[in-house]
């Protein structure tokens, strides 16, 4: 992943979690030790973050790292893969097959909620 996208999506993932919690860029500045514009160059992906800024912010929205972090690399598609395969292992064939068509479903949804939302 191009290191400038990787550092847009970390910012972008900063504001939508900062917003979700009712917190303004001065509160999050506030609570992380940072200015109002670091945080502001950071959800707009100006700059680089640096890892004790993005500790200071993962500490100030009460969270944990990696729901920052890209989560579209091989090792993390590799544990989700394993964590599926894990959660249908103790289930009949027909539980598996209802969970699998489930699933289409869901991921249907999403697309075409994707799809709504790009038009």
């Amino acid at each position: 992943m191009d290191e400038q996208v990787m550092i847009k999506q970390i910012g972008q993932k900063i504001r939508k979690i900062r917003v979700a919690k009712g917190m303004t860029q001065n509160d999050l500045a506030f609570a992380a030790h940072i200015s109002s514009a670091n945080v502001s160059d950071i959800e707009l992906g100006k700059t680089n973050i640096r890892i004790t800024t993005f500790v200071r912010i993962v500490e100030a929205l009460q969270i944990s790292a990696d729901e920052l972090l890209p989560a579209d690399t091989k090792s993390v598609n590799k544990i989700y893969s394993n964590e599926f395969s894990n959660l249908l292992s103790d289930c009949s064939p027909d539980e598996k097959q209802a969970i699998i068509e489930i699933v289409r479903q869901i991921k249907k949804a999403f697309h075409s909620n994707k799809e709504k939302s790009d038009s």
